[in-house]
């Protein structure tokens, strides 16, 4: 089975949607209720019903039953991949956890963008505690020295860790080499990384040599409010009334300077021209970007042409992360099942042992015909594999890595960030691009909230 890039699985997935597209894993055994709750196959397996919104959990679920024959012999695993596009995914899946019964899923994936609704918001009462599956995850996370944002995200009100991710998206900044050299006579990261914080005024005095030069520091404002949006030390719910925190409220004003001064391209992330400014084909060649090693590996290779090999990547001005996908054990299952549930959580989260699906990943060997190498959640995985792609010129990207993660932070997340920080973005473009004042602005995105989420304003 060879992987596949996000991008790819993002397109097959949208053209599929609309029939829900269903997967099974089991060889094509009819199922039967058991009685309990779950089911069972024609030839006695225990069915464990899982969902996804990719094939990427999915498909390093199929290589552990490959892996392990003794656990395929006791398990079938159904497979149910909903695409978020259009908001699909979340209401199927709250309907099958609600309904119960043998079409309840045992195991579910959820995205940073909505995890919080399945271990923190309304979702997270049928949030099954790691401890209730028999692991041991407390001494388990500081063995494999996960990633505290991660867990942040992943441990419920009441204390209990109910969701954990395999991947790490803490983010770096991923600059051009060549450019550096130009500008500063290097593309040592540690120098670079001084060039351009810590804070937001270092960077910005780096983006006006950049522009002296004839570089654009970023592609486009989006880029840095993808590293700005889960900072501060206040979340936007704070006693059920918005709250903007002053790291938020300073991104407006960051966005107009880089508009103002042509530090930027003015793009949009996922459109042609944030696709070309990674080649160097765009309006201006373009210094950095920011993401975790997924933007590298899967988007980045994909776009960046003969700039191949021209990229290093260092500290970011500020900890960041971007994506990620919990897994979730639903106490709504099948509880027949929760013995084979626990041993794929901890072969995805929790071990750090060479055979566990995180060493595998981030050695690019997890698929028999090869995968590419990827950031993983557990720091002392990344320690001891080879973090050294082409892209990077040899560098091996978790040496930087490993302190993103620990610079990251998923202490200010609500529920409800996607819809505010779409709100949040949409009118701070509006300022920047002088459309409308900043005063203007904040009191049409306060609107929106109470208008879409009927949340008030604090303030």
């Amino acid at each position: 089975m060879k992987r596949r890039t996000m991008k790819v699985i993002a397109v097959a997935l949208t053209i599929a949607m609309s029939a829900a597209l269903l997967i099974g894993c089991g060889g094509g055994n009819k199922s039967s209720d058991s009685g309990s709750g779950g089911s069972t196959t024609a030839d006695g397996k225990q069915v464990i019903n899982l969902w996804s919104y990719t094939d990427e959990v999915p498909n390093m679920v199929e290589r552990y039953l490959e892996l392990n024959p003794e656990f395929a012999e006791k398990y079938e695993v159904n497979i149910t991949i909903i695409a978020t596009t259009e908001g699909a995914y979340q209401p199927a899946l709250d309907q099958a956890i609600l309904g119960g019964g043998s079409d309840s899923p045992d195991i579910f994936a959820a995205e940073a963008a909505f995890a919080l609704k399945y271990t923190q918001g309304d979702m997270a009462e049928f949030a099954m505690p790691y401890s209730e599956l028999g692991l041991d995850v407390d001494t388990m996370i500081q063995e494999a020295e996960i990633a505290p944002y991660t867990v942040d995200i992943g441990t419920r009100g009441d204390d209990k860790i109910v969701g954990l991710g395999f991947q790490a998206t803490g983010g770096a900044m991923i600059y051009r080499r060549s450019i550096a050299q130009e500008v500063w006579g290097t593309d040592d990261p540690a120098v670079i990384a001084e060039k351009v914080g810590p804070g937001w005024d270092k960077y910005l005095s780096a983006a006006e040599e950049m522009k002296e030069k004839g570089y654009s520091m970023v592609s486009g404002g989006g880029d840095v409010w993808q590293v700005i949006r889960n900072t501060g030390e206040t979340p936007w719910i704070v006693d059920e009334k918005l709250v903007i925190d002053p790291v938020r409220a300073e991104y407006m004003d960051i966005h107009k300077e880089l508009y103002d001064n042509s530090y930027m391209n003015d793009t949009e992330a996922w459109q042609e021209a944030w696709f070309a400014d990674m080649s160097g084909s765009g309006e201006r060649e373009v210094f950095s970007f920011f993401g975790p090693a997924w933007l590298i590996s899967y988007v980045m290779n994909d776009n960046a042409g003969e700039t191949a090999g021209d990229w290093a990547i260092a500290v970011p001005p500020v900890g960041f992360f971007w994506g990620g996908t919990w897994l979730i054990a639903n106490n709504n299952g099948n509880p027949d099942v929760k013995d084979g549930v626990a041993e794929l959580i901890e072969w995805v989260t929790l071990d750090n042992s060479d055979d566990g699906l995180q060493y595998l990943w981030a050695n690019g060997t997890v698929f028999e015909e090869g995968s590419t190498k990827d950031a993983v959640s557990s720091a002392a995985v990344m320690a001891r594999s080879n973090g050294e792609i082409d892209f990077l010129a040899g560098q091996n990207m978790y040496d930087i890595f490993i302190e993103a993660g620990e610079f990251a932070s998923g202490k200010v997340l609500t529920q409800y960030d996607e819809t505010i920080n779409q709100y949040f973005s949409d009118q701070s473009l509006q300022y920047a691009t002088g459309e409308k004042t900043k005063d203007q602005a904040i009191a049409d995105f306060k609107q929106q909230v109470l208008d879409n989420l009927g949340i008030e304003s604090a303030e």
